[in-house]
């Protein structure tokens, strides 16, 4: 076994440091940003190891990211003292033009975190920035606002990814996908794993705080850490603004509210919960309105692009009912399953997402979330048995949602999930039980960055189950990667990005299958 480099990977692409020499991380230089100078710090390593983000574009606006470490796996990352960051934003990708700059505080209480929230941008353009500190310069990231919300643009270019576990392969996926013509990149969850990685898939001796699982504030940074690392991590996040939302493993497996998946005391849970949703806000370009309170976060959120998509980004996980006994498949219909009491998304959540959705003037509305929505039975011993952490094990809000895309219509429904390491593409029904009801949406699922996925013979398995249940299209369970999509005023299409070898951080990525919905037409079909 080799031991931890943290830079193992691909080479990165000239577009995943958009300067060039001057711009790379470490580089100390004489400061070109002027003015007085906050008391400077002296770093003997480079501070910005974890690289910078941007996200939730907005019209005028977006969050810009970085957080000063250099000694991302040390016992905190840099001496806890709060230190000065300035920052750059520039109309131009070499930084001469520059159109708003500022000092802020990385305090250590927030894990020396950069958030930098701005307004009064002009709306659909690209911008780039940068960040300085104790004479370095960070890399040069680029990023957009959204179009204005009146206005009417001819297409959207966005990926959407997930399930990225460091242990199980390398990030071929995200070297590709930076490399990409993209306007905005969306994350579903499973940003990292919380469970051991002494024993990893990349072969590599980890330093001894980054190998145990996870429960305090401490350990999900330095976890955080070890995956924002990654090169082509890193690159992704230079070259695209992402929209992000959690799944389980950012916190515990299969949490479902204040219970985990070991039925702990929820007072005890909750304490893990608050430091989980702490780091997560710390290592995410995330909106002030995010910052986590103890252990509850307001995650879920709505963004434009023009008229022509609109993205709510939900969260499944906070406020949702228990998973039943179990926690893993139970049959389909019995009275436990089908209780109208137990909730996914909670009543507040859903009555934020009909309510937007009635007012909506988007051509595409988007549920950016993170489980299979559309019914998925598997054959087992048991008979056909459904996932009860899914939708499935909640079918009475899934149904109450159904009903309500059926009846009130909203333009060009489409859910992206994540969660099961695996490509499914589904339409949506008014009864999924019902061969003749209505298609009330479709769904892409897409596969996961590096997490472990089916076997040959479990997608056999599967393919056999998807013949009796026609509104599952196409299902593909072997294959690592993700979905780029291109929306227009007449057709979304999906893309589905499949790696050759997740084991190769080089690894070539191909398209493996495309699927396209019309403008008002219900369902999807091959392209």
């Amino acid at each position: 076994m080799s031991s931890f480099d943290p830079t193992a990977g691909s080479p990165l692409s000239r577009r995943s440091f958009l300067i060039g020499a001057g711009a790379l991380a470490g580089v100390t230089i004489a400061s070109r940003f002027g003015g007085t100078l906050l008391a400077q710090p002296k770093y003997n390593q480079n501070p910005f190891s974890l690289g910078v983000a941007s996200g939730d574009p907005w019209p005028d606006g977006m969050v810009l990211w970085t957080r000063i470490a250099t000694d991302p796996l040390g016992e905190h990352g840099l001496d806890p003292v709060d230190v000065p960051v300035r920052w750059q934003l520039a109309s131009d990708e070499n930084m001469k033009k520059i159109v708003k700059q500022g000092t802020v505080v990385a305090t250590a209480a927030l894990g020396h975190s950069v958030h930098i929230e701005l307004t009064g941008l002009q709306p659909g353009r690209h911008y780039w920035y940068q960040f300085e500190t104790g004479g370095v310069l960070s890399p040069v990231g680029r990023t957009r606002t959204m179009p204005a919300l009146a206005s009417r643009p001819d297409q959207l270019r966005f990926a959407f990814a997930s399930c990225q576990h460091w242990a199980r392969g390398y990030y071929a996926a995200y070297k590709h996908m930076a490399d990409q013509d993209l306007d905005l990149v969306i994350h579903l969850g499973d940003y990292i794993y919380e469970g051991s990685h002494a024993k990893n898939s990349r072969n590599i001796v980890l330093p001894k705080a980054a190998r145990p699982e996870i429960k305090t504030l401490q350990e999900y940074r330095w976890r955080y850490s070890l995956y924002k690392m990654d090169p082509d991590l890193q690159a992704a996040h230079a070259n695209f603004p992402f929209i992000v939302t959690w799944d389980d493993h950012e916190v515990e497996n299969n949490y479902a509210n204040s219970i985990d998946e070991n039925d702990s005391p929820p007072a005890e849970f909750l304490i893990r919960r608050a430091a989980a949703y702490q780091a997560y806000y710390e290592n995410m370009p995330l909106r002030r309105t995010s910052m986590p309170k103890g252990p509850d976060m307001q995650l879920y959120r709505r963004l434009t692009f023009g008229d022509l998509a609109e993205f709510n980004v939900l969260d499944t996980r906070q406020y949702r009912s228990d998973q039943l006994p179990g926690k893993g498949s139970q049959p389909h219909g019995t009275a436990a399953v089908n209780d109208p009491s137990r909730v996914f998304m909670g009543g507040p959540q859903s009555e934020w997402l009909m309510s937007g959705l009635n007012k909506s003037q988007a051509r595409w509305n988007v549920l950016a979330q993170q489980i299979i929505m559309a019914q998925f039975g598997r054959i087992s011993e048991d008979g056909e048995t459904y996932n009860m952490d899914s939708w499935d094990g909640y079918p009475a809000e899934r149904g109450r949602l159904m009903d309500y895309l059926g009846t009130s219509k909203p333009r060009n429904p489409i859910i992206l999930s994540g969660d099961s390491h695996s490509n499914l593409v589904s339409n949506l029904k008014a009864d999924f039980d019902k061969a003749g009801s209505a298609i009330v949406g479709v769904e892409f699922a897409g596969t996961s960055i590096s997490s472990g996925g089916s076997t040959e013979k479990a997608q056999q398995e599967v393919e056999a189950n998807i013949a009796g249940q026609p509104h599952l299209k196409w299902f593909e369970g072997t294959k690592r990667g993700y979905v780029s999509c291109t929306i227009d005023r007449k057709q979304w299409r999906s893309d589905f990005m499949q790696v050759g070898d997740v084991m190769d951080a080089a690894s070539p990525v191909k398209v493996g299958t495309s699927w396209v919905v019309n403008d008002g037409e219900p369902g999807v079909h091959r392209a």
